[in-house]
């Protein structure tokens, strides 16, 4: 029977670094609100603290807490970003054109909502997904 390992401050160091991560990669997201970009690094940005955590944790344990089918997620966010782009279509405008308003939600007031937010999500997704996909298969692979 193989020795469980003590890995108290490698585990405790990843958890704040996790966290640290995760909310830095929403910053990135919403910093590309209004410019290109923001879904994808946002959505590398998270990838990466995931593969922190399968790095430092076992891979069971990950999976229990983040029971998620990345390749499913992939396919959501690629079907995201697709129907973003057509909504133009439907309104006579350009394939991704962008189209943005002014709405009085309840608690935020008047706030700007913006199509370039949902292509974004659906980017961040197929990033996430595709991402934590390869990884977790190469990590399959036996030599």
């Amino acid at each position: 029977m193989k020795p469980k390992a003590n890995d108290v401050i490698l585990h405790t160091v990843t958890k704040l670094a996790a966290i640290i991560i995760f909310t830095f990669s929403i910053d990135l997201f919403w910093a590309g609100h209004h410019f290109p970009g923001g879904g994808f690094i946002g959505g590398l940005t998270t990838a990466a603290g995931i593969v922190l955590l399968y790095l430092s944790f076992d891979i069971e344990s990950i999976q229990r807490n983040l029971p998620i089918d990345y390749k499913k997620m992939a396919a959501i966010g690629v079907l995201i970003a697709v129907f973003t782009g057509l909504a133009g279509m439907f309104y006579g405008d350009n394939f991704l054109e962008q189209t943005f308003g002014y709405f009085d939600l309840p608690v935020f007031g008047e706030t700007e909502l913006a199509t370039a937010v949902l292509f974004d999500v659906g980017v961040a997704l197929a990033v996430i997904g595709t991402a934590i996909t390869i990884i977790t298969s190469i990590s399959e692979d036996e030599l």
